[in-house]
């Protein structure tokens, strides 16, 4: 993989009731027990992401470490991150034991 930048931007929700709460971000946090086509299913399935997206966020969690996948109301947030943890292993990596990882964090303000 090269190392060059590629920053996607995190989906932002445009409602005027997740305006008044706090934003938050989900986290994928990359790990190396998990393919690339396991990745861009996952979100595809999870996020409604087209294959592309889905593919430039694993490119960036791949180079980077992290990428921020939603920006949203907390609850949302969660609901999100839980899906990511019980997705589970990747069948096409023997060595690959659950799901990803990822966090919710407080967007910045």
């Amino acid at each position: 993989m090269s190392s060059r930048s590629t920053a996607v931007l995190p989906e932002v929700e445009d409602d005027t009731t997740t305006r008044l709460q706090p934003l938050y971000h989900v986290i994928l946090l990359n790990d190396d027990d998990h393919t690339y086509d396991y990745v861009i299913e996952m979100l595809v399935k999870i996020f409604g992401f087209s294959e592309s997206k889905a593919l430039s966020h694993a490119v960036e969690v791949d180079t980077n470490g992290t990428t921020i996948l939603l920006t949203c109301e907390l609850e949302k947030a969660e609901l999100k991150r839980d899906l990511i943890h019980s997705y589970g292993p990747d069948w096409r990596m023997p060595r690959s034991l659950g799901s990803m990882a990822a966090v919710v964090e407080p967007a910045a303000t």
